[in-house]
């Protein structure tokens, strides 16, 4: 609810006795509006997520302390980054849609209605608030990408650097990554299982041919690696079944097996990555040592990017509440409507005010040239 308006109480006849708070709302950014009520929610799903983490109530409260400040900082970064995205036309509404639906594919709820009612049950808010925080977080991320990151740039010479000195973080045992399709067969009949046999030979045929195999992956995979995209991440000679290994060990990236006949069902593995026993060559690892120097300069510039838009926004904040990521110097004093005063002038200040005698019927008429001062004349004559 946005409570962007305030009309004074009395004016209505409500005395300050019957008046009951419906919102609190604790800061203003531009043209929005931060409640209590987003605060609070914000506060109850990180203490949520860190108790599905399993982290002791003790260091919960503590983390809680330290996080107060950073809950009303990152409300007013999501803002402000939405409120810029405006600025530049960001439009994302088709990523959403799409995103949406690939979420409705995985979960293999194709009824439109049982499937909001799905995203209601399972994350507590409405299916159009789950849309909404969607869309504002493409939207921050993209003016992120646009505004910040595309501003940083490694030169192909810093990366060199880095490689020759850090020479030995890159010594690599043998490892393979793989990623896995598997569709299972527990509890279909030989007809079904028939036709799930043709279906994955008919998968691998579509990876072989390049379709992106995350795809389908995530679209036809009855594992718990689809919503990853099938990754399994990376396994040393030994780590896994010894007729897959055999298999997949001595192939090379993007290579794809045939359909592999399991108890429970058919398995598709893919090679994704191949490291090499020894020193890895620098352009094996031109990526990762391009990310290890990035993201210590991102975060900082984010930041910076953040104290601007701050800087150039209309911004209060209620007394109580903290901005951890307050702009020095920036007045963000609350100012309540309410209690704002009117202009006063005193009888002296008016009585020495220099008096001008106004020609009150010295009016122009509209759509003509001459004032009610001269009609009148030309009347009277």
């Amino acid at each position: 609810m946005r409570l962007q308006y305030l009309i004074p109480f009395c004016a209505l006849g409500v005395w300050a006795a019957d008046i009951m708070v419906v919102e609190e709302i604790i800061a203003k950014v531009n043209g929005d509006i931060i409640t209590k009520t987003e605060i609070d929610r914000s506060r109850r799903q990180a203490e949520a997520e860190m108790k599905q983490q399993k982290v002791p109530p003790s260091q919960i409260a503590t983390a809680m302390k330290e996080k107060e400040g950073l809950l009303l900082r990152d409300r007013i970064d999501q803002l402000l980054l939405v409120q810029k995205a405006k600025d530049l036309s960001i439009n994302v509404e088709s990523e959403v849609s799409k995103q949406l639906a690939d979420i409705q594919l995985r979960i293999k709820e194709p009824d439109p209605d049982k499937f909001q009612a799905a995203v209601k049950e399972q994350l507590g808010i409405s299916f159009e608030d789950y849309k909404s925080e969607m869309r504002n977080s493409m939207m921050t991320e993209r003016v992120i990408r646009q505004e910040v990151g595309s501003q940083i740039s490694i030169p192909k010479s810093e990366i060199a650097k880095y490689y020759e000195e850090h020479k030995k973080e890159f010594v690599r045992e043998e490892r393979i990554f793989l990623a896995d399709i598997f569709l299972s067969t527990a509890g279909k009949d030989a007809a079904a299982q028939a036709l799930l046999e043709k279906k994955a030979k008919d998968l691998v045929a579509r990876a072989r041919r390049g379709e992106r195999f995350p795809e389908l992956a995530r679209d036809n995979s009855d594992s718990n690696s689809a919503q990853s995209g099938g990754e399994l991440g990376g396994f040393k000679k030994g780590e896994f079944s010894p007729d897959l290994e055999a298999l997949v060990w001595d192939k090379d990236r993007n290579y794809v097996t045939d359909p592999i006949k399991r108890p429970e069902g058919w398995l598709i593995l893919k090679v994704i990555e191949k490291h090499q026993a020894g020193q890895a060559a620098m352009e094996e690892v031109e990526n990762e040592i391009q990310n290890r120097l990035y993201m210590p300069r991102f975060q900082p510039k984010i930041r910076e990017y953040l104290t601007k838009l701050r800087e150039q926004a209309f911004l209060e904040i209620k007394p109580g509440f903290l901005d951890a990521g307050a702009a020095p110097g920036k007045d963000t004093t609350w100012r309540d409507p309410a209690q704002l005063k009117p202009e006063t002038v005193t009888k002296e200040e008016v009585a020495s005010q220099p008096r001008r005698k106004r020609l009150l019927w010295a009016v122009p008429i509209p759509g003509t040239k001459s004032s009610s001062s001269s009609s009148s004349k030309e009347a009277k004559k």
